[in-house]
């Protein structure tokens, strides 16, 4: 495989570099600029040097360098720190003439750059080689190793000479490289080996260049990536010669049917460790990728969506996902053991259910594999809360189509209110209640999982996924989303807040009144938030614990307040007992009929009457003053009709 054409023009190239030039007074810094840039060495140099720009076409990636020279004044620190701050790379500047200024760098400079938080490459050059005592001539690396092994952010070491022009344009060369070509997200120095997330990339990248699926490039494959990537066919001797140098340090590398993957990795190992990173980043960003080993930003669709709207997966979509889970299932169990999943994202940068919200949000058996409904009804939650980052991973995965092809935008609730209907397939319920009411409990038999006495106060909002049947052709996906006590001041807090909300539902402990009160208020609460705001939800109420005697008056107050708010009377559960009074599918349907079951607070009632008697007392003016025109007209004909 070649390098990168120098004529390539790559869309996920900066257009620009920007380099820093720090370190200890007179160790020159600014000599060493004019030099690269003049190609000539200044007898009379100023203290500091305005911005120096290099010809584009100085470098084989003609991306335009700009040079920041920098002041070693101690008044002009803040300036420097600016500066640093605002570097795609740094070079840092030792005399090596004088020792003094080299271990500044590792005392001062280096932990300097730490501090700022500047996380970009660094470039360690020993200036003004011609001037070195020939007494003491030493090993650049056998200097440099142990700073270099302390601070990994150096990329690369060098010495040169601006008055005897000697290694000066490599200087910025290698700064430039390192921008455009980095080390540390492919390759680990320390053993030796790429990197995962650069071994994800390249597994996706040998997969979709495998067209026949076999498990192997076979010689017309690879000539096909070598020509999307650099432009350029390969011959048939120059094809033998790369299978010819797997084939020599990996025999599993070169099978029958071409290179495999383990090859096609070794090969790019062998390029990075020949400093011919070039070519690792152009066959990355040819296939999408960033700096961050991540699909660039612009291959993603831009969504737009209002409040009140929210995304699901288009059928196109689930199709592809149900035919992945079938491919990855190898024992056909139909269940996606944590092995199988592991390997159906290992075309990703990670595994994007690691961790919250994703890691416990689905139904999963005894040895933690996934059932195709857990496994889309992850991807359900994932589209919900995260679209684009759901698309990216479809991508991640094989999905070759249009990715705007695989999400859909939802109706507006409001619209779904006055139409008295939901479309969507993805509900989102919001769960409500007091510590200790059983909100948990509930989140954790929705997935499966076996009642518990113990209990663990939630201190950030959870999630629970799962499908709900409510006849043999209406299938949805509810997510349960636990929203604790202490949270619902900071969710209010947000006007927006209940725009996401397809039906909110209120837990409490039955046999506990202050539960129940705590339950209420929070009901009213919210009811009032979504009439200022607009964002009305229908709303359930769920008397958890129905194994244990209600508290005195419960009857009375719940019919009180159902009444009073005109919603369903509380419905019973027991967790416990595994009694849920069909609590699931009851929340399904009404949140399918969102114009039912809206709480309705007294100052919410009050603001409608006073709407009502304007609007009433508007018409009956209207109506006068109609009755008055057509009086006047009336009067005036008949006046006309008498002066005739």
């Amino acid at each position: 495989m070649a390098k990168a054409s120098s004529g390539t023009v790559n869309p996920h190239v900066r257009s620009g570099v920007r380099i820093v030039v720090a370190g200890d007074q007179g160790t020159g810094k600014s000599s060493l600029i004019i030099t690269a840039a003049a190609e000539n060495f200044p007898l009379n140099v100023p203290p500091v040097l305005p911005p120096t720009k290099l010809p584009e076409d100085i470098y084989p990636d003609r991306v335009p360098i700009t040079i920041i020279d920098t002041s070693s004044r101690a008044e002009d620190s803040d300036k420097v720190a600016e500066e640093l701050q605002r570097a795609d790379a740094v070079v840092l500047t030792y005399a090596c003439d004088r020792p003094e200024t080299l271990e500044n760098l590792s005392t001062f400079w280096l932990p300097r750059l730490r501090k700022l938080e500047v996380k970009v490459p660094v470039i360690v050059v020993g200036c003004k080689l011609d001037l070195r005592d020939e007494n003491q001539q030493v090993s650049l690396e056998l200097v440099m190793s142990p700073i270099m092994q302390q601070f990994r952010e150096i990329e690369t070491c060098i010495e040169c000479s601006a008055s005897r022009h000697i290694q000066v344009p490599e200087v910025f060369y290698y700064a430039q490289k390192a921008v455009l070509h980095p080390t540390a997200p492919l390759f680990d120095q320390e053993s030796q080996t790429l990197k995962p997330r650069c071994v994800r990339a390249l597994k996706r990248i040998f997969i979709l260049c495998d067209h026949d699926r076999d498990g192997a490039l076979s010689d017309a494959e690879l000539n096909d990536f070598q020509v999307k990537c650099f432009n350029a066919p390969l011959q048939p001797s120059e094809i033998v010669g790369v299978k010819k140098v797997v084939q020599e340090k990996l025999s599993e590398g070169v099978n029958e049917r071409g290179l495999t993957l383990t090859g096609f990795l070794f090969l790019h190992a062998l390029f990075i460790e020949k400093g011919r990173l070039e070519t690792t980043w152009t066959v990355l960003r040819k296939f999408g990728y960033n700096d961050e080993i991540k699909l660039a930003d612009d291959l993603i669709p831009p969504l737009k969506r209002a409040p009140g709207q929210s995304v699901e997966l288009t059928n196109e979509a689930l199709d592809f996902l149900k035919a992945i889970f079938d491919a990855f299932d190898g024992d056909g169990d139909g269940m996606l053991r944590p092995r199988e999943l592991e390997e159906l994202f290992s075309t990703a940068p990670e595994s994007p259910w690691t961790g919250a919200p994703y890691e416990d949000a689905a139904e999963k058996n005894a040895f933690g594999g996934l059932s195709l409904d857990a496994f889309l009804s992850e991807w359900a939650l994932m589209t919900l809360l995260n679209p684009n980052f759901s698309v990216e991973n479809l991508i991640y995965i094989g999905y070759t189509g249009d990715p705007s092809s695989a999400i859909r935008v939802t109706r507006r609730r409001h619209l779904d209110r006055k139409k008295q209907h939901s479309e969507r397939n993805v509900l989102q319920c919001f769960v409500f209640g007091p510590r200790n009411a059983g909100k948990s409990a509930l989140l954790n038999s929705f997935i499966g999982r076996p009642y518990s006495e113990n209990s663990n106060p939630t201190t950030e909002d959870r999630y629970a996924v799962n499908v709900v049947d409510i006849s043999m052709e209406n299938k949805k996906f509810l997510v349960l989303r636990e929203i604790p006590e202490d949270g619902v001041k900071a969710l209010l807090s947000n006007k927006e807040s209940l725009a996401s909300c397809d039906i909110a539902v209120f837990v409490h402990d039955r046999s506990d009144e202050s539960s129940w009160r705590a339950s209420s208020e929070l009901l009213v609460e919210i009811a009032g938030h979504g009439e200022d705001t607009g964002f009305e939800v229908p709303c359930l109420i769920v008397a958890a614990k129905d194994d244990q005697d209600s508290f005195p008056m419960a009857i009375q107050e719940s019919t009180r307040l159902s009444q009073d708010m005109g919603v369903e009377a509380p419905i019973p559960i027991s967790v416990k007992l595994g009694d849920f009074n069909s609590l699931f599918r009851r929340i399904v349907t009404a949140a399918e009929h969102p114009h039912l079951s809206i709480p309705e607070t007294e100052a919410g009632r009050s603001r409608k009457q006073y709407h009502r008697l304007i609007n009433r007392s508007l018409m009956v003016v209207s109506v006068g003053a109609a009755v008055a025109v057509v009086g006047l007209a009336a009067y005036r004909v008949y006046a006309s009709r008498k002066n005739t």
